[in-house]
């Protein structure tokens, strides 16, 4: 059953972290601190792996499962959405660098 924003908003924290499942691999993470993340799971090359949705209430559920749907697009294309975000990082980190070289 997917997660609703009431759902979200009035989940509390537990002793251990859990997560509560939306669908499709995306799911909320409560961490025993009271830290609320949405992640996507999904697999690529045979592995396991997570991607950061955000920070629930900067990110809503809306939100994450739009960035969830693009995620799945681009492996539905052959393409690793974690490794795209890390280029994209480092093109950003690298760009900032140039200019204060430059200047």
């Amino acid at each position: 059953m997917p997660l609703t924003d009431p759902a979200v908003k009035n989940a509390k924290p537990g002793e251990k972290s859990r997560k509560l499942t939306d669908e499709k691999g995306l799911y909320l993470l409560i961490s025993s601190k009271g830290g609320k993340w949405l992640r996507f799971d999904y697999r690529f090359g045979g592995k396991r792996k997570t991607l950061s949705m955000g920070v629930y209430p900067d990110v809503g559920l809306k939100d994450a499962r739009d960035r969830r749907d693009e995620a799945r697009m681009k492996l539905a294309n052959g393409i690793d959405p974690g490794y795209v975000r890390k280029v994209e990082k480092i093109a950003e980190t690298d760009a900032d660098e140039f200019g204060t070289v430059a200047r």
